[in-house]
């Protein structure tokens, strides 16, 4: 009997191993550029929609081949644990199937081909559970090119918030704090503790985002969490930013243009802020918009740029580098964005492969171990900072078999407060 229970732990143990994993979004390779998810915002970020909501997934191969692409979706808890529903459970419809949605660039110097997957669509009737999911794509053989994550929820919770200063005066200047509470309303919230997870993210960033919070104070059926350090973000600075929608022109962001086998576009040379006093820039939260006036559909017509980055600073040290940060790459951080040091002009430089848009940017030190270090960012850090936050919540029912998400809040530090 011993002998059959420790060959019956053997054999479920891969299958434990497997439910135990932590879906990661995969990075696109170089040859997959310019990946936008829309949702309910005119922007291509993370999308939190709405339960029966639409969904549009985009993106530029720059082989230009026409090549074979599918796609699966799947479910998961708010943890990112895969979930115990099967498939038909949250799909109505069937995934896995080709995208047939694309069209090649016209009179470009770069050849692409741009794919557009829409969700619902033929195949994919509907998503009719709420929570987090993962859309992948595959090529003909099967291999996987890149994930992105979304999410869907529906609202059967309040939630409200506030960006507060940091009350330890070790941060008062640097740091914003978010204190929020949820209200289920009619719905009873049991154990919240155990059944009830928040995620807060800071500009559609789930890179830095905060998890595990569990409320503090309970009013009847409202949860507040008024934590400080707990739930702080750091400031950070207003993105540096440029447009080259008439690829051929020099702006005031743009510094000169050449023309090889690909327009080259040359961005004036950035400085270093972290000593500065702020300035209240307008940005858009790191993001990205794709604009052109090389013709009228920017789809198919916009330009593929080489544009050059370059940083005014001193040289690190070997065990730290440099990389340029944004949602133009869902900020993803690997050596294609990494700056190198060029001791003739002393500034450090990087060439990246762009479509035509407006572009939000920021450079980051990252350490050997591969994390950001956000105390001695080269932007600074700034209580004033515009930032928008979101607050997810997660409900796990008693008997349930997957987390729902029922509840999203928004705020934007424009109104932080003491």
């Amino acid at each position: 009997m011993k002998r059959k229970l420790q060959y019956l732990v053997i054999l479920l143990l891969p299958l434990i191993q497997l439910q135990a994993q932590v879906a990661q979004e995969v990075p696109e390779p170089n040859y997959i550029k310019t990946v936008q998810f829309f949702g309910d915002s005119s922007f291509g970020q993370l999308p939190v929609v709405r339960l029966g909501s639409s969904l549009r997934l985009s993106f530029d191969d720059i082989i230009g081949d026409e090549h074979d692409y599918f796609y699966t979706i799947e479910h998961f808890n708010a943890d990112w644990t895969p979930s115990q529903l099967v498939k038909s459970e949250y799909l109505t419809g069937m995934d896995n199937v080709r995208i047939l949605n694309f069209e090649n660039s016209n009179a470009t110097l770069q050849l692409y081909t741009n794919y557009i997957l829409e969700i619902p669509n033929q195949n994919v009737k509907r998503l009719t559970k709420t929570g987090n999911y993962l859309v992948t794509i595959y090529d003909e053989n099967n291999d996987l090119v890149f994930s992105r994550k979304f999410m869907i929820y529906s609202p059967q919770f309040s939630i409200g918030a506030q960006v507060k200063r940091s009350r330890d005066l070790g941060y008062i200047n640097t740091k914003q704090s978010l204190r929020f509470f949820i209200d289920g309303g009619e719905q009873l919230i049991i154990n919240p503790k155990r059944n009830l997870k928040t995620v807060l993210l800071q500009n559609n960033n789930l890179k830095s985002a905060i998890t595990g919070i569990k409320p503090q104070f309970t009013l009847g059926n409202k949860l507040e969490f008024r934590y400080d350090q707990e739930t702080a973000f750091w400031g950070g600075n207003e993105y540096f930013n440029f447009e080259n929608k008439d690829v051929r022109a020099a702006t005031n962001m743009i510094r000169s243009i050449e023309l090889k086998s690909l327009y080259h576009n040359y961005l004036y040379t950035n400085q270093a802020r972290q000593d500065e006093p702020y300035t209240f820039n307008p940005d858009i939260n790191g993001n990205f918009v794709i604009t052109t006036l090389q013709g009228r559909f920017t789809r198919t017509e916009a330009e593929y740029v080489w544009i050059h980055f370059a940083l005014s600073y001193p040289q690190l040290i070997e065990e730290k580098a440099i990389h340029v940060y944004g949602g133009f790459n869902n900020f993803v951080i690997d050596e294609s964005t990494r700056l190198k040091y060029n001791s003739r002009s002393r500034r450090y430089e990087l060439p990246y492969l762009l479509k035509q848009g407006f572009y939000n940017y920021k450079y980051v030190i990252v350490n050997k171990d591969g994390s950001i270090d956000e105390k001695n960012a080269i932007g600074g850090n700034y209580w004033e900072t515009e930032n928008s936050y979101q607050i997810l919540a997660y409900y796990r029912r008693p008997g349930g078999r997957f987390d729902e998400l029922l509840g999203v809040g928004n705020t934007n530090s424009t109104n932080i407060t003491n």
